[in-house]
């Protein structure tokens, strides 16, 4: 097999100075024998791999010598120079680490001579000056201390020395860091340094011996004062927030270390700790060294910073274990804790926030290690109930949905460890009783399953105290978290805890059991739930289930696979013998148990579970069923299979004949895939099996050639390895052939896409590299010149993605180009992508960018180019690729820079011609593209750098052409030209009127652009001509005008700017900058640099086009990184410059200033994201601060109207910074004050202020609570806890309740005129996604109680939405235990019927919170318990106490309705908390009173006459759903009698009201539904069955639609043999007329009223059909008419709807119309029928396709037909689906020996319509030309798909010798018809200009696909008349492009 080389370690030599390889050579012997010969040897090799060998014998040599050696001169001068070597090389180089290994071997006796010369050079590497040589000689020391016992010897005896050159080197980097301030480069390697030296010297304190007494302590030592020094320098960083944190925090570890080594007596540092984090220092009892080294500490006020790195140091430094500090260091322990809760509260920068939960988790990990010391007096301190555990479990409450994943993570952490140092407080009590892991358990289990953090704790808690007791709570909690797995956010967490807890349960079973049989139990409880998802689940559950958690539990117990198997076997052989033994395994409309059975044995191969692929198909699963997946309707089922084939944990397994043979039948039907997502996983698992083909065939070949012929069978395989190989040949040859001919004309994206991606992985996995004996196969060797022309032409695909892989795989293949075109054709392909880069439409230049790139890749460009170079570089075949490719691109560039250099003089004197003619920016974009894939290394630069030059002259020069109409106010709509005078003086006026703002000097006066026009060539122009008026006589020359409109000059400057935008952007990215102007290296020069930045400045703060700036953004953000990487200074302080200089300008903008204060300030706010964005991220984000310091300052509420403007920009620069994801973390320490200048904004008087602080918002919501992740708006997956809100920002807690405080005050105010505090709406907005969370604690600091009462009060605003809004708010806050009480209270406020003085907006405010506080309670899980049907009932008996709010006495039916619409939420809440509810509602008299509330409401007693008023049609909705509801209970109490109904549904659907009617008529359809559907319990309730007249009478009066559509819709739920003949007797229209009646509405009515129409015009005439089968010619003219309303139903352009009605309509006729064994209908209608579910088969459409597939399925299931495919009672895809149609009606066809006559209409099916040849030929001389016009887009229909499959199956057919020929008469029309369709082929195919199918696309495509049609009918033809012999019947449709021609018309040339 090919082996992957390992990759060769890369070992920089090693060097010695002249001085020391002087002294080897005077000391080198003759045989070259001595030491200093194998240095010398050693250094003079260039290779550092080969130098470890010689190095590795250095101490075999000197063992060798005896003691007097160490007298020996040579080895002492080699010693001193193996000192020299081993400090010079570098720390990373491998040759240190070996040396260093070799040395510590050295004989003992050399070892004092060794140290003192390791030490003599050491001491000269101390005494080096340079700053930044200091890491050189830090390194140095580091390395001496690791492993190497000579130089930590060395550095002991220079210890001092070291600890001295420390000191030096921190103080002396500390300044230079401040003296390069702005420069990031040298200030981020200079903070490394220092970070090296911290490091070093606590490295030094833990590991050098000296430390360890105490001599070196005493004040007077060079030593201690040394260390004082260093401590010093320490304690200042920890104090400097300007450093890096890491810098910091490693200095924090540092001072507790010094400490922990400089103080004495050991046994009170705990207590100095403690004093300096709780910063309560006696500075009279501290020793004097620790006050001079440490007073900042001490003294001084300690930054929060500061303190935290010093809680790290504490943890990190000291030692916990066994107690070794004793009581004190216990103290010091939970005073460290009491420091990080406070440090908790305070900080929220990101990153210190990171630190933060790492160091409390670290403190977790101190605390288990004190407690396993067996410390009592800790015990009460931390077990649970505890205070600090308390708050270690809040922090992890809050923070367990945090934003950053590693923070989460900690949360695990500390968690699991509180849950241990509970244990360990607890030891040798039973766990389970504990009441703090019963009470932990419940907590946890009440919260709800989006909380990430429920699952993790869950998990840390499984394996604490076991997953048995959490069952027991609840049993279903395994089918609740799969329940779940839908949600992509959950799923990891989800898996990991289903893991935990299977793992976790089968210990314990096998631990409890001895027999086998907990294992039924254990599949009971964690196989059967995930088999219900696989079959019953959505897709994505599906999905993430196969994906996450099969795995895991098949990898944990494989025995398991049996049980799954053998279940869904079972439950699919139920299914294929139309049984329902396993209902619970997949209904006939989901995966079912085929697709759950192909993802078990899927995950089960690819894991190793299956021992070998004949194994599964044998013993597993049949031929029949993997082909069934192979083409099921659900993709998932499809994938699955495939992966079953593709996938093995071997990677050499051979692959059998039968896998090929069905990954070929899979390639035929899944190519043309719609799902982006399918389309990737079938290309990977292909692109897997490749990877198995070519190892197996490595190994194959091996066996092969190891003459293993006369073997006994290898286990590998059971034939012989040249039989493999040969098929594995023929598998890939055929592969290929079938994605070539997926290529055809007409294909669409989805199938083009998969056929180049799975060319590109045969090309890239069967490559041969060099030193490869053998490949099975080359796609290079089935490349002939049609395929090559196929590949070329899919660079005219309008979707770039297809351009980008048939150029991939055309690189792949070696000169293709040279190989099959000639010189000729090379130069026509040229001068196509030269013609489509100056198309008007846009897709075009992208097509000639490739066409290029391909040319010049491929060295395929004409010789005439070769004038372009100046300087003239070798052609010849020694070439090297790059210096190729790099020639032919220069000439390319110069090509295009010489035309667009003459077009910008052109548009510079006319651009209205310019963006008619030759719009500039496709040859930017083929500069671009040319320039995007050359190399950096540049030989040519001295050809280059004119080049350079002149593209950004040339840059400039185009974009000041097009500025003017980008930089417009209204740059979109305001240059409209037109093609008469009146129109032109018209559009001068609009012109004038913007010459003011905008002086765009081009757009003076309106141009008519004329033929006759000197100035401008019609005949270039590739813009649309109009003929005004053709029928005018112009006297003189014909005058054509085109129509040069806004939209063209539109597209072309703002493309232009793009392209230009797109190129500098690029040509700074890619090509090297000169550090110096004389500099040799570089293209861009500073100055160069400078100017391209002062142009994006321009642009972006100027341009008012959105695609324009946006665009120019993405070119100025690589200018941006590049200049921040640049070691240049003042190219790196440039956009700190230009940032400072933009922000001046905002702050003084005016009205006379020119950045845009409209379009959201424009391209202001991309200036400034990538100012920003390009800041390096590990710095201290200084821009960012004062950036956003300012603009939170200027976004701030003022009284000066004149600086409105400033604070919209800053208003919108802050949105753009929220929403930028690249700032990450760094922007959330100014969400509140973002939150704020929002909210305050929205108070403006102001429009403009009002408007950007609302876009704010809305980007601050989505920032703060997620992207919307589910369609509820106001479901949790986006909400937030209000302690985890309130804790991540505190800053909004006062100000909200200020703000909500000041709004409610507002609102209750008693002023006349109400006050509508504008900012309420944004307020309960946020207040709305906060929820209570039983988690939230105790702690009443952040509580969310004192915002309740003011939500509540916000409900009695006069804005109707914003009463809404306050309901839904209010519910979150309250608990759902507490919603009861909070009810009846809010029940209690509202007025009695003797009040005399209230408000109803009050009213309406208070009961729209008990309604979705009633709501929320229903929807809580507590609906069937005993509590909640008591509580339910106090609330009902409160409720009829205000009972007069709903009725008469109540005046405003707003409130009127609400009330009802509670006392309809409290009917539905009893018959859901329990089925006996009935005498609990009668005994509290409450149907009696809602009997009364009907009885006197207007539904009864009528309204008066033209009564109006506010609210009447929600009042009406809400009474009518109250009478139904009254109207099935009394039904239910009393059966068919309507006694004590105060109202009837016959009364109900007489009312006047349509809101009154359509409701009644909803509960009724969803009666009859279930009834027809079968889910009823007791069938249609009798109230209904005699309700037949009353339906027919409503649908003949009834004018509203929505009505008239439910009744239609009830009758045809209805059995028509009931209502049918009662239609004379009811609506005096005899059956017939009925069934006329319903037709006409079909065909006149609006979508949704002609699909049920439809529907039931079918029924009833299927009814007729059935019931009145002798009498059939009665209705036939009825039957013609229905068929042709079919028909016309089919229309593409109709909505989805009436296709879907035809789909139903077809699917339940099929039996009777479609597959009838005795036809009933005309041969012509039937297959019209027929084509017609063919056309709903190719619908764009998936859902059509999908329907449609359900009436293949019913016509190939009947009995006559089941034999004709192998696929009947299978759910099919739609692409296999077309051609079992097919399949089924050619046998059909024979059936009915309807052949003959069936012939000619399948010939014209064929053919194809007439009207589409007719189409091509006005194609070809269309003149009309749209701008954006693309080429007829197919994204699912394939024309000659359907070609070939007919074709396929009509040959079949007429090869049967049992049927009878059409006339001759036939014969001869069919032949001339096709005959004149040949000769205009020819002919349109002459008019095509040559490289037609890249320059006239569509054109030709177009005559490719009717070409092919015509073939196919030609052979038809041919085989008919006896001509073409049986081999004819496998040709392909589309044989290669010159045979297709040889068998049409003779043509002079071929298209290609």
């Amino acid at each position: 097999m090919g082996v992957k080389k390992k990759k060769e370690m890369q070992v920089v030599a090693l060097t010695i100075c002249h001085q020391d390889l002087e002294t080897l050579k005077s000391f080198a012997d003759v045989e070259g024998k001595n030491l200093a010969s194998l240095l010398l040897h050693c250094v003079q090799l260039t290779d550092g791999v080969s130098q470890i060998h010689y190095i590795k014998q250095i101490v075999p040599l000197l063992e060798k010598a005896d003691k007097n050696g160490m007298c020996d001169p040579t080895i002492q001068s080699c010693l001193d120079i193996l000192a020299g070597i081993y400090l010079s090389l570098s720390l990373k180089n491998p040759l240190k680490k070996v040396l260093a290994s070799s040395l510590n071997s050295l004989p003992e006796f050399f070892l004092p001579e060794a140290i003192h010369h390791f030490t003599s050079r050491l001491q000269e590497e101390l005494n080096t000056t340079d700053l930044y040589s200091y890491r050189k000689v830090i390194d140095n020391i580091s390395s001496c201390m690791e492993n190497f016992n000579l130089g930590r010897a060395s550095v002991n005896n220079l210890l001092k020395n070291v600890l001295h050159f420390l000191q030096k080197s921190l103080i002396e980097i500390l300044e230079e860091n401040r003296k390069c301030a702005g420069n990031h480069i040298i200030q981020t390697q200079l903070m490394n340094d220092f970070l090296v030296g911290i490091r070093l010297s606590m490295m030094l304190v833990q590991k050098v011996q000296d430390f360890q007494g105490n001599l070196w302590k005493a004040s007077s030592s060079p030593i201690w004062q040394n260390m004082c020094g260093l401590l010093s320098i320490f304690t200042k960083i920890l104090s400097d927030d300007d450093l890096l944190q890491t810098v910091q925090s490693t200095s924090g570890l540092a001072v507790i270390l010094f400490i922990k080594t400089m103080f004495h007596p050991s046994e009170k540092i705990p207590h100095l700790i403690s004093s300096v984090l709780l910063r309560s220092v006696d500075c009279t009892s501290v020793p004097e060294w620790f006050m001079s080294s440490c007073r900042s500490l001490c003294c001084g006020d300690v930054s929060e910073s500061a303190v935290l790195f010093l809680c790290q140091g504490t943890l990190a430094m000291l030692d916990w274990q066994n107690g070794s500090m004793g009581r004190s260091g216990e103290a010091l322990l939970v005073d460290t804790a009491h420091v990080l809760f406070t440090l908790s509260s305070q900080i929220k920068e990101p990153t210190l926030e990171m630190f933060l939960s790492r160091i409390l988790a670290s403190w977790t990990n101190s605390a288990i290690q004190v407690l396993e010391s067996s410390s009592p007096s800790l015990t009460d301190s931390l077990n649970g109930n505890s205070s600090i555990v308390g708050r270690l479990l809040e922090y992890v409450y809050t923070h367990w949905e945090h934003p950053l994943d590693a923070l989460r993570h900690q949360t695990k952490i500390m968690f699991k460890n509180l849950l241990q140092m509970h244990r360990l407080t607890v030891e040798g009590a039973d766990l389970v009783p504990d009441p703090f892991f019963v009470e932990l358990t419940e907590s946890l289990l009440r919260l709800e399953w989006h909380i990430k953090g429920k699952y993790t704790c869950l998990g840390c808690l499984v394996e604490c105290i076991g997953v048995e007791h959490i069952l027991a709570i609840d049993k279903t909690i395994p089918s609740q978290i799969l329940e779940v797995m839908g949600d992509q956010s959950l799923v990891p967490y989800a898996s990991d805890l289903l893991e935990t807890m299977f793992r976790n349960h089968k210990s314990h079973l096998k631990s409890q059991t001895a027999e086998s049989s907990w294992i039924d139990q254990w599949h009971e409880t964690w196989v059967s739930p995930l088999l219900f998802i696989l079959c019953e689940g959505n897709l994505d559950q599906k999905s993430y289930v196969i994906d996450y958690y099969l795995p895991k539990l098949l990898s944990y117990s494989p025995e398991s696979l049996q049980y799954m198997v053998k279940i869904l076997q079972a439950s699919i052989d139920a299914k294929t013998g139309q049984e329902q033994s396993f209902p619970s395994l997949g209904s006939c409309n989901s995966r079912g148990a085929l697709g759950a059975l192909m993802a078990c044995l899927r995950i089960a191969r690819a894991h190793g579970h299956l021992q070998s692929a004949a194994d599964t198909w044998e013993n597993l699963v049949s031929d029949a069923r993997i082909k069934q997946g192979l083409i099921h309707q659900h993709c998932q089922v499809r994938i699955d299979t495939l992966g079953l084939l593709c996938e093995s944990n071997r990677s050499t397994e051979i692959v059998s004949m039968e896998e090929m043979q069905w990954i070929q039948f899979f390639i035929t039907y899944n190519l043309n895939s719609q799902s982006p997502g399918v389309r990737q996983q079938i290309c990977s698992l292909l692109k897997k099996l490749f990877c198995r083909i070519l190892e197996s065939s490595q190994v194959l070949y091996k066996l092969e050639q190891s003459k293993s012929k006369r073997e006994p069978e290898n286990e590998l395989t059971k034939q012989h390895p040249s039989v493999s190989l040969q098929q594995y040949k023929n598998f890939m040859s055929s592969i290929c052939n079938s994605l070539f001919e997926a290529l055809f004309p007409g294909s669409s994206y989805s199938t083009r896409f998969s056929a180049l991606t799975i060319l590109g992985s045969i090309a890239e996995v069967f490559h041969v590299p060099e030193g490869r004996i053998y490949t099975v196969y080359q796609l290079s060797h089935d490349i002939d010149v049609g395929r090559f022309q196929t590949l070329m032409e899919c660079f005219t695909s309008t979707f770039e993605d297809v351009k980008i892989l048939a150029f991939d795989l055309l690189m792949k293949l070696s000169k293709t180009a040279v190989h099959f075109q000639d010189s000729e054709k090379l130069q026509g392909l040229f001068q196509a992508a030269l013609e489509l880069s100056t198309s008007t439409k846009p897709y075009d230049c992208v097509t000639a960018s490739y066409l290029l790139n391909f040319l010049i890749w491929q060295d395929a460009l004409p010789s005439s180019l070769s004038v372009y170079l100046t300087q003239q570089v070798a052609c010849d075949n020694g070439d090297k690729p790059a210096a190729v490719v790099e020639r032919n691109t220069l000439m390319v560039i110069k090509c295009l820079m010489e035309n667009l250099e003459e077009e910008v003089s052109q548009a510079e004197n006319s651009l209205l011609q310019a963006a008619a003619a030759f719009p500039m920016y496709g040859r930017v974009h083929c500069i671009t593209g040319a320039l995007q894939k050359l190399s950096l290394n540049l030989q040519l630069v001295s050809e280059w750098r004119p080049v350079v030059e002149k593209l950004l002259l040339m840059s400039y020069r185009l974009s000041t052409v097009v500025s003017p109409v980008i930089r417009s106010s209204s740059p979109e709509g305001l240059i409209p030209m037109d093609t008469d005078s009146e129109s032109a003086s018209r559009l001068q006026m609009i012109l004038n009127e913007i010459q003011p703002r905008d002086t765009n000097d081009y757009f003076n006066q309106a141009k008519i652009l004329k033929e006759h026009d000197s100035s401008f060539d019609m005949k270039d122009l590739n813009a649309s001509e109009v003929n005004i008026d053709t029928s005018t006589e112009i006297k003189g020359k014909e005058v054509k005008t085109c129509d040069v409109t806004a939209q063209m000059v539109l597209v072309c400057c703002w493309r232009s700017m793009k392209e230009v935008a797109l190129l500098l952007g690029m040509l700074c990215q890619l090509l090297p900058m000169q550090p110096v102007p004389e500099s040799s290296d570089g293209l861009l020069t500073v100055e160069q640099v400078k100017e391209i930045g002062d142009y994006f400045k321009q642009h972006l703060l100027q341009s008012r086009h959105r695609g324009a700036f946006e665009l120019a953004y993405t070119g100025f953000v690589k200018l941006t990184e590049v200049l921040n990487r640049c070691p240049n200074v003042s190219l790196q302080k440039l956009p700190e410059q230009w940032l400072w200089s933009v922000l001046e300008e905002i702050k003084c903008s005016n009205p006379s200033s020119k950045l845009c204060a409209t379009r959201r300030s424009a391209g202001i706010p991309f200036y400034i994201q990538a100012l920003l964005a390009s800041e390096p991220k590990k710095g201290k984000m200084d821009l960012l601060k004062i950036t956003m310091k300012e603009l939170i300052s200027l976004a701030g509420p003022t009284d000066d109207l004149q600086s409105t403007v400033p604070q919209v920009h800053a208003l919108n620069i802050l949105r753009a910074l929220f929403r930028d994801t690249r700032l990450g973390e760094n922007i959330i320490p100014y969400v509140a004050d973002g939150a704020k200048a929002a909210i305050l904004g929205f108070t403006s008087p102001v429009w403009a202020v009002r408007n950007s602080s609302t876009l704010l918002f809305s980007a601050l919501i989505t920032r703060i609570f997620g992207v919307k992740r589910a369609k509820d708006e106001h479901s949790k997956t986006n909400r937030m806890t209000g302690r985890e809100f309130f804790s991540r920002f505190p800053e909004l807690y006062p100000f909200l309740l200020k703000q909500l405080e000041t709004v409610a005050n507002t609102v209750d105010s008693d002023m006349g005129e109400p006050n509508r505090h504008p900012s309420m709406f944004l307020l309960l907005l946020v207040l709305e996604r906060l929820y209570a969370s039983p988690m939230d604690g105790t702690s009443s600091a952040l509580s969310m109680g004192p915002f309740v009462p003011f939500i509540m009060r916000c409900g009695h605003s006069p804005v109707y939405h914003s009463r809404e809004m306050a309901a839904r708010a209010l519910v979150p806050f309250v608990m759902i235990d507490h919603i009861p009480n909070t009810i009846r209270t809010l029940l209690a406020t509202l007025p009695s019927c003797t009040d005399q003085c209230f408000r109803q907006n009050h009213i309406h405010g208070t009961l729209l919170q008990v309604f979705h506080l009633l709501q929320a309670y229903s929807d809580s899980k507590h609906g069937t318990n005993s509590d909640f049907q008591h509580e339910l009932t106090d609330i009902t008996v409160c409720t009829k106490a205000k009972l007069w709010l709903a009725k008469r006495q109540n005046p405003c039916l707003v409130t009127r309705a609400v009330y009802i619409d509670i006392l309809f939420l409290l009917t539905c809440c009893l018959n859901k908390s329990a089925k006996d509810n009935q005498p609990v509602l009668e005994s509290l008299g409450f149907w009696e009173e809602v009997r009364g509330i009907i009885s006197g409401s207007e539904l009864v007693t009528g309204f008066p006459c033209a009564f109006k008023a506010p609210g009447l049609p929600q009042y009406l909705q809400s009474l009518t759903r109250l009478a139904i509801a009254a109207v099935w209970a009394a039904a239910a109490k009393s059966g068919e009698q309507e006694r004590d109904v105060p109202i009837s549904f016959s009364q109900l659907l007489e009312s006047a009201f349509a809101e009154v009617r359509s409701l009644t008529l909803e509960a009724l359809l969803e009666k009859f539904l279930a009834a027809a559907s079968g889910l009823g319990e007791k069938g249609l309730p009798p109230l209904l069955c005699n309700m037949r007249e009353k339906f027919l009478l409503l649908a003949m009066k009834e004018n509203h639609p929505e009505c008239f559509c439910k009744i239609l819709k009830i009758l045809h739920c209805m059995d028509p043999g009931e209502w049918l003949p009662q239609t004379e007797h009811c609506v005096h229209l005899t059956p017939k007329e009925f069934l006329n009646w319903t037709m006409d509405i079909a065909s006149n009515e609006r979508s949704e009223i002609q699909s049920v129409a439809l529907r039931l015009a079918s029924k009833v005439i299927s009814h007729h059909m059935q019931t009145c089968m002798e009498n059939r010619e009665l209705i036939a003219a009825e039957l013609k008419q229905w068929v042709q309303l079919v028909i016309l139903s089919c229309e593409d352009h109709l909505p989805t709807e009436s296709r879907l009605a035809v789909v139903e309509v077809l699917t339940s006729t099929a039996p009777l119309f479609l597959t009838n064994p005795h036809p009933i209908l005309e041969l012509q209608d039937t297959l019209a029928l027929w084509k017609c579910v063919l056309t709903l088969l190719q619908s764009e459409e998936q859902v059509v396709r999908d329907a449609a597939t359900e009436t293949v399925t019913t016509a190939m299931s009947q009995e006559n037909t089941c034999q004709s495919t192998e696929f009947a009672f299978c759910q099919v895809d739609a692409s296999i689906a077309l051609a079992l149609a097919l399949a089924v009606l050619c046998d059909l066809l024979q059936q009915w020996d309807q052949l003959a006559p069936g012939l000619p209409i399948l010939l014209g099916w064929l053919l194809g319509e007439s009207d589409d040849l007719v189409a091509c030929v006005e194609s070809m001389h269309q003149v009309e030309d749209y701008l954006f016009e693309k080429a007829e887009v197919n994204f699912w229909a394939e024309t000659l798909i359907f070609v070939k499959y007919l074709c396929k199956h009509l040959f079949c057919l007429l090869s049967k010798s049992s049927w009878r020929p059409p006339s001759p008469e036939i014969l001869c029309h069919l032949q001339r018809m096709v005959s004149e369709q040949c000769h205009l082929l020819s002919q349109l195919f002459r008019e095509l200009p040559p490289a037609a199918e890249f320059v006239k696309t569509v054109e030709f495509t177009r005559l490719r696909i009717q070409e092919e049609r015509t073939l196919a009918c030609l052979r038809l033809l041919a085989f008919l008349e006896g001509k073409e012999g049986e081999d004819t019947l496998v040709l392909s449709v589309w044989d290669s492009y010159a045979e297709a021609r040889q068998l049409t018309l003779p043509r002079t040339e071929a298209a290609c």
